[in-house]
């Protein structure tokens, strides 16, 4: 290596990218220099100075405990859901059993509140009607479809006091879910369910089982409400 080599080498600048492109590119060179590899020695913050060999140990140990706290998530989710749906198809059958406005009503605050464990399960119709129940709204409510479901079938979320009170008649009311009833292109009116919790309801759930129960309901309430009943 001659003089001009030499003084190539010195000014080049070693950065971790460079060493990190060598290895990357040379996958063979621990095999080449066994001594190193067998005599690295890596600076951990809680253990000191341990091998390369420890640290790939302490790292895969990490992973695997990482890959065990998401598969026990994965299955919580997945019996939550199979409980979930298990629930919505008890709730169709007895719907579709329902003889009358009252009864849809009946069937919805029960599973509603004692069965989801949910704080309170409120129904307003815009059609003029006569419907007596504890769940009908009996204020104008056209307001809040305007405001939170003008573009969408679902909020998710907090909501003003002002709408709490309208929807409710109270308020402090944790999170909600405010879903549009709509037959054939037709807005019926909404159903509001609140839970104490600020964030059982977000922006992000998921809507498919909630879509569906949405057309179901809207579906038998129309029924019911051109017969009278």
């Amino acid at each position: 290596m001659n003089e001009n080599n030499l003084m190539h080498l010195d000014d080049l600048l070693l950065t971790d990218e460079l060493v990190c492109a060598y290895l990357r590119e040379h996958p063979d060179f621990f095999l080449r220099q066994p001594d190193l590899l067998a005599n690295l020695r890596l600076h951990d913050q809680q253990r000191g100075v341990v091998s390369l060999v420890e640290r790939q140990q302490q790292t895969l140990r990490a992973k695997n405990h990482q890959l065990q706290e998401e598969i026990t998530q994965l299955m919580t989710i997945a019996n939550h859901n199979e409980q979930l749906f298990g629930l919505y198809s008890d709730l169709y059958l007895r719907l579709f059993d329902c003889n009358s406005v009252p009864e849809i009503l009946d069937c919805l605050s029960q599973t509603t509140i004692e069965l989801l464990s949910l704080a309170n399960f409120k129904v307003w119709l815009s059609a003029e009607h006569t419907i007596a129940h504890h769940s009908i709204i009996h204020v104008d409510c056209q307001g809040v479809v305007n405001n939170r479901l003008a573009n969408e079938n679902f909020y998710f979320g907090r909501l003003q006091q002002s709408e709490q009170q309208r929807l409710f008649n109270q308020i402090g009311v944790g999170s909600v879910i405010l879903i549009k009833l709509m037959h054939q292109q037709q807005v019926l009116g909404l159903i509001a369910i609140s839970s104490d919790d600020d964030q059982h309801f977000e922006p992000h759930m998921d809507t498919l089982l909630i879509s569906q129960f949405s057309q179901l309901v809207a579906k038998l309430l129309h029924q019911q409400l051109a017969t009278g009943k």
